[in-house]
C-alpha cells in the first residue's frame, strides 16, 4: 500500500533510476492540481509476477507503465482485451478497468507516430535499429502508415524476420554492422546510444537529404546518432517526443483527464535541466 494515502501510477522496470516518467506524470498532477503520486519502482524479472499480485490488490494503485525488460512478460500477467498479444506483441501500461481488473495496452505506438502525424510516409522506405520490444510498437504503427518497405538491423536475423511476417511488412533483414540503404525514415529502437550502452555508429552517407532521422532514446538527448544526423542537416526527432507522447496516453487512462499538451515546451526545459 502506498504511504501517501493518494492514488498512485508508476513505471517499472530494471533498472529504473534513469527514467523521466515520475518527472513528467509529476509535472501533469502539479498543473492539473491533482491529488496523486507517480514514482518509479524498481522491479526485477523474477519480482515482477509479485509486483503485479500486490499491486491487483492496492484500491489506490491505478496502474503502471512498463519498460525494459517486462514489456513482453507482463502479457501473462494481466487480460489481454485489445489483443495486443497478437498485434503488437508488447504491453507498457497496465491499468484497471471500470471493475478493477488489470489490464494491458500499448501506447508506445501512438508516441511514436505522434511527431510524425504531419509528414507522410506512405510508399516510403524505411531502416529500423533493433529487433526488441521497443521495435514491435514501431513496426506495428509503420505499417499502419503504409510504407513501402522495411530493412530491419538486427543481431537475430530470424527474430527480425518473424517480425516482418507478424506485421505484414515488406523488407529484409540486415546485420547490425551491415551499412544502411538509401531511405527515407531512420529509425533507432535499440539501446545503443543510451547512458551506460555502446554507441551507435552508422554511416548516414547513404540518407538522401530529405530523409527524417528518429531515435527513440532518450537518455542522453542529443545522442551520437542524432548528432551526426544535425550535421549532415537531416530532420531528426529526438526521443522526448514519443516518450511524452505514449505518456500522454497513459496518463489519461491511469487518471481519467488529458495532460495539458499545450506545456509541452515548459516540460521539454525542466526534462532538460
Amino acid at each position: 500500500m502506498t504511504q501517501s494515502g493518494k492514488p498512485y501510477a508508476e513505471v517499472i522496470g530494471d533498472p529504473i533510476a534513469h527514467s523521466k516518467s515520475p518527472l513528467i506524470h509529476g509535472f501533469w498532477l502539479k498543473a492539473l492540481g491533482m491529488d496523486a503520486d507517480y514514482r518509479a519502482c524498481h522491479v526485477t524479472p523474477d519480482a515482477l509476477a509479485d509486483y503485479i499480485a500486490n499491486r491487483r490488490e492496492d484500491p489506490l494503485w491505478r496502474g503502471c507503465n512498463v519498460t525494459i525488460p517486462h514489456k513482453i512478460a507482463v502479457i501473462e500477467h494481466v487480460a489481454d482485451p485489445g489483443d495486443v498479444r497478437s498485434s503488437i506483441g508488447a504491453m507498457n501500461t497496465i491499468a484497471r478497468d471500470e471493475q478493477g481488473a488489470l489490464f494491458g495496452t500499448n501506447t508506445d505506438a501512438g508516441g511514436f507516430y505522434a511527431p510524425l502525424g504531419q509528414s507522410d510516409f506512405t510508399g516510403a522506405d524505411v531502416a529500423v535499429i533493433g529487433a526488441g520490444g521497443a521495435s514491435r510498437a514501431v513496426l506495428f504503427a509503420l505499417a499502419r502508415m503504409e510504407v513501402a518497405s522495411v530493412t530491419i538491423h538486427a543481431r537475430n536475423p530470424l527474430k527480425a524476420m518473424g517480425l516482418l511476417a507478424s506485421f505484414a511488412l515488406k523488407g529484409q533483414v540486415r546485420g547490425m554492422d551491415d551499412p544502411l540503404g538509401e531511405v527515407d525514415l531512420l529509425v533507432n529502437t535499440s539501446p545503443l546510444g543510451m547512458k551506460g550502452f555502446d554507441p551507435l555508429v552508422l554511416d548516414l552517407s547513404p540518407l538522401p537529404e530529405s530523409a527524417l532521422v528518429y531515435d527513440i532514446v532518450y537518455n542522453p538527448l542529443e545522442t551520437g546518432l542524432l548528432k551526426a544526423a544535425r550535421a549532415r542537416g537531416l530532420e531528426t526527432v529526438d526521443g522526448l517526443e514519443m516518450l511524452i507522447g505514449q505518456a500522454a496516453l497513459a496518463f489519461e487512462i491511469f487518471f481519467g483527464a488529458a495532460p495539458p499538451r499545450n506545456r509541452d515546451d515548459e516540460l521539454r526545459a525542466l526534462l532538460l535541466a
